[in-house]
């Protein structure tokens, strides 16, 4: 039998806003940002930490969202996918995936952008090698990578850009 008293109240600084959740202590992160914080663009894939469709920024390092028990991100800042885009403007890696066709079905997109997002940051002039091991932990079905490199290609040529005006 379930307990409710056994939930414990955490605080979690999730795309810019503070937020308090009921949760048990080993609850995974990806579920308590999907039903609680309605955060549905954190995706299940496998549930096993091999896919990651539930990729999220916690503190700044690209994890697992359904390996990370709740408890461990007490306090934490997270980024999901809804965090990137301000307001009605997509980021620049989300509008790269839209331009060059980098998203089918859209379960592994999330992750793959905020994979994408972390390699910029740690590399911003990826080749083509770079790019496919900085995504390696992420698993798309549909596209065959093609364009999700050329996605992220685009958004580290329109960066490198910017800089350079």
């Amino acid at each position: 039998m379930i307990d409710e008293r056994e939930r414990m109240t955490f605080r979690l600084r999730v795309n810019g806003g503070e937020h308090e959740v009921r949760a048990w202590p080993m609850e995974r992160l990806l579920d308590v940002l999907r039903l609680q914080l309605n955060l549905t663009g954190v995706k299940e894939g496998c549930g096993e930490g091999e896919c990651g469709a539930c990729s999220v920024i916690l503190d700044g390092q690209l994890v697992n969202s359904c390996l990370i028990p709740v408890l461990q991100a007490e306090g934490c800042t997270i980024v999901t996918i809804e965090g990137l885009a301000m307001g009605d403007t997509l980021d620049a890696m989300q509008q790269a995936f839209v331009d060059e066709g980098g998203a089918q079905c859209g379960i592994c997109t999330p992750g793959m952008i905020l994979a994408a997002v972390d390699l910029l940051r740690r590399n911003p002039s990826p080749d083509e090698a770079q790019i496919r091991e900085g995504l390696a932990g992420n698993l798309c079905r549909c596209t065959g990578y093609a364009r999700i490199v050329a996605s992220v290609m685009s958004a580290a040529h329109a960066r490198e850009a910017r800089k350079n005006q």
